[in-house]
């Protein structure tokens, strides 16, 4: 009998880490954003986009201080729908993809804020400078989908100083700061 509770209280005990699920952020299916906005010298928004990015995460409802995230992303990919403007951003003004052709984000810790909110801090490599940033981010949703699988979905904010990546601000005070816009949909592994 005492094996028995022992078994039964060891699994108990663990079951919450059993329950946590590994997810691939699903870019192939296009249900994955990184979108920036910027002032652009203080009269209008420049939005955009990267394109090409990938990543994981892993998250469990009974343990969300457990979640973690990883994000690789091609600065090259960057798409402000000008391309020119597109060009401009990838040179040595700004990005400079050629000597800097990867960025990444990897969480360090995540804080469960209460309902569906999370605070999501971690490391920013950008530009070939790694700072640490936090991210506001919201649970969406998860569930199966139509087609056998089960999805999880966050959106998050954050704003950064391109001085910080050590990138110069050629644009005047009003564009010290981008803000970064995610839409993250996972599929379980």
């Amino acid at each position: 009998m005492k094996k028995l509770l022992s078994a039964l209280l060891f699994t108990a005990f663990l079951s919450p880490l059993a329950q946590a699920a590994d997810y691939q952020v699903d870019v192939k299916g296009a249900h994955a954003f990184i979108n920036f906005k910027i002032s652009h010298l203080g009269y209008s928004w420049l939005t955009g986009r990267f394109n090409e990015f990938d990543g994981e995460f892993t998250f469990d409802d009974q343990n969300p201080n457990g979640a973690k995230i990883m994000l690789d992303i091609d600065p090259a990919s960057v798409d402000t729908n000008h391309a020119e403007r597109d060009k401009h951003i990838r040179s040595k003004d700004f990005l400079n993809v050629k000597k800097f052709p990867k960025a990444k984000f990897e969480s360090t810790h995540i804080t469960h804020e209460g309902d569906d909110k999370f605070k999501v801090i971690g490391n920013l490599t950008m530009h070939g400078v790694t700072k640490k940033i936090i991210i506001d981010a919201n649970k969406v949703g998860e569930g199966k989908d139509p087609w056998g699988g089960y999805r999880a979905g966050f959106a998050g904010t954050t704003k950064i100083k391109m001085e910080d990546f050590g990138i110069k601000n050629v644009l005047g005070p009003a564009s010290a700061e981008i803000q970064f816009d995610l839409h993250i949909e996972g599929i379980r592994k």
